[in-house]
């Protein structure tokens, strides 16, 4: 028995088109779509900043019946 609901990130190097093509081809239905920043450290002196470097797109997907 497979799953109702999974979540599909998309992967370093893939395109989003690639990522939704992954999740009709394992039999799901993309219902929605969240993004998180990605920060790294950066120390100036004796201050800590917060970059942003980059983001991780995540889709939220429902078994097509």
């Amino acid at each position: 028995m497979s799953k109702k609901k999974m979540e599909f990130e998309v992967k370093e190097n893939e395109s989003i088109e690639a990522c939704l093509d992954r999740i009709k081809k394992a039999g799901y239905m993309p219902i929605r779509r969240t993004e998180k920043p990605i920060f790294q450290e950066v120390k100036k002196g004796s201050v800590t900043e917060y970059e942003p470097v980059g983001r991780q797109i995540v889709f939220e997907a429902k078994l097509i019946e």
